[in-house]
């Protein structure tokens, strides 16, 4: 993870520790040891942290549900072919159709 002020933190480091979670912290300026997080966390924090206040854990689990929701499966992806995450990942998963003889590229029958 990143050091952000949102992951570098006393009650987080206890949470880890009581739940036996290791934190892997990436070099501090040196955001490209993991940029596809790094990117993540900077959405995160630009769109999510910095725009809503919470007042309860529940709150802040509720919105970080619908935020999480919009992300993965409205918000289309630029690196991902302007897809969301989701349909990506299905589309992905499915087998292209072949219009083509299989061993024959296209135009050479």
């Amino acid at each position: 993870m990143d050091n952000g002020t949102e992951f570098c933190s006393k009650a987080l480091d206890h949470w880890a520790y009581s739940r036996r979670v290791g934190l892997d912290f990436i070099r501090p300026g040196k955001p490209v040891e993991n940029r596809y997080i790094e990117s993540f966390n900077g959405r995160l924090r630009d769109e999510f942290l910095n725009t809503e206040l919470f007042f309860s854990v529940g709150e802040a689990q509720t919105k970080l549900e619908e935020w999480q929701g919009g992300y993965n499966f409205v918000r289309p992806q630029g690196a991902l072919a302007n897809l969301p995450p989701a349909e990506f990942a299905r589309r992905a998963a499915k087998p292209e159709k072949r219009t083509e003889p299989r061993g024959l590229p296209a135009g050479d029958f």
